[in-house]
């Protein structure tokens, strides 16, 4: 006896941007915890930065354009998931600030924990919308 699989949807590569947002400021925050706390050049750190946010801004954009989407699940999941990498970067940071880390260093790190914060629970939320039917509005009744 076969079942029939419904068809997936097609979606942008919405999970593919956030991972790659993520694998760049894993990359940047590798290159400055290996060069800490010694003084380092900033520009490759502030570069991998900059195309993260880019790459996270058209993540952003892509996932605001879909219409046949499970919002509900994605708001759940993404929303709970925010809440949680949020106090996780918050610690981070703190860490960091603790050890010392000041100036310009500790703003790029911030920056690479922000992004981290936000791709994590977009992809998270959206590995889970993704598989849920979506729900429509029904469509106005003229009135009588």
């Amino acid at each position: 006896m076969t079942t029939a699989a419904a068809p997936e949807r097609s979606f942008p590569p919405i999970d593919k941007l956030a991972d790659l947002a993520m694998v760049l400021v894993i990359i940047g925050g590798i290159y400055m915890a290996a060069n800490l706390p010694g003084s380092i050049s900033l520009v490759p750190a502030i570069v991998l930065l900059v195309v993260a946010v880019v790459v996270l801004v058209v993540d952003v954009v892509l996932l605001a354009r879909l219409q046949d989407f499970a919002w509900a699940s994605f708001r759940l999941v993404a929303g709970w998931a925010l809440v949680a990498y949020l106090v996780i970067a918050g610690m981070i940071g703190y860490a960091f600030v603790y050890d010392g880390t000041r100036g310009e260093g500790l703003v790029v790190l911030i920056g690479m924990l922000g992004v981290f914060a936000i791709a994590v629970p977009l992809l998270l939320g959206f590995s889970v919308a993704r598989y849920q039917p979506s729900v429509r509005d029904p469509e106005p009744q003229p009135s009588q």
